[in-house]
């Protein structure tokens, strides 16, 4: 990751309080999956047009994240199943700068992702009023129909366009654990653009474009789940499963389908 962090360095700087300007609570989410090692070319190619979030001279940043669903898995078989309308809980850790949130994201039948959330002192506790009415006010679900499924681990760095109209995330060190099991993701890394609007309209997607990395469905949920869990139903993602084996194991440029 030094390669990476010596990279973002030659960004110009866009510092917490002015990240409010790009919030996009409700917006629309495109990604993108690629080789890790493909990273700095991509970086290069974005540090005329990008600023990068800047925290105590950080540029990348460690988040820990506890995913929620249900008993029977069911926002898992929402996505699965390739249904709209449909949420994602977690509890995630800011850790860097100290903060942790328990949120909730919501992807519309229009392609939109709300996301809404409330500040937590800790990452694992359950057993909360203001958790329990703050989840049944935002979902569908009973705040006791749910558990701890997995947790992961990553870092990001967040690219801020110098107009103030998007903001990229870029996830690498991916890693997943549950109590029995951890799997390593890490040669991938995961770009989303987050605008008002879609994302051709961005130079960062022109500049994935060049590169011949493209859009892809692809939860990072859904992902931890199949690869911890293999009795869970999977038959949607087997194309993805292939297609990431090959990004671990082929030097040509792939992107998922699916």
């Amino acid at each position: 990751m030094n390669h990476i962090e010596n990279i973002l360095q030659s960004f110009d700087p866009i510092l917490l309080e002015e990240m409010d300007q790009v919030k996009l609570m409700d917006r629309i989410d495109t990604k993108f999956v690629y080789r890790i090692d493909q990273l700095p070319d991509l970086l290069q190619d974005a540090s005329k047009s990008y600023k990068v979030l800047e925290i105590n001279q950080k540029r990348l940043f460690q988040y820990d994240t506890l995913y929620l669903d249900t008993f029977d898995n069911q926002m898992y078989m929402e996505h699965h199943n390739g249904n709209l309308n449909r949420y994602k809980i977690r509890f995630r850790n800011y850790v860097d700068s100290n903060k942790i949130f328990l949120e909730v994201k919501f992807k519309t039948n229009t392609g939109r992702t709300i996301k809404k959330r409330i500040k937590r002192k800790s990452i694992d506790k359950l057993d909360s009023k203001k958790a329990r009415a703050f989840v049944e006010s935002k979902t569908s679900y009973l705040y006791d129909s749910l558990e701890p499924k997995m947790s992961s681990k990553f870092f990001r760095a967040t690219l801020v366009h110098k107009a103030m109209t998007e903001r990229i995330t870029i996830d690498v060190n991916l890693s997943y654990y549950n109590d029995s099991d951890e799997q390593d993701v890490s040669y991938l890394s995961i770009a989303e653009i987050k605008q008002g609007k879609f994302a051709e309209n961005s130079d960062f997607y022109q500049i994935l474009q060049s590169h011949r990395i493209h859009p892809t469905p692809f939860s990072k949920y859904c992902l931890g789940r199949i690869l911890l869990d293999k009795d869970l139903k999977q038959n949607r993602f087997k194309t993805k499963l292939v297609t990431l084996n090959k990004l671990q194991h082929d030097n040509r440029p792939i992107h998922l389908v699916g």
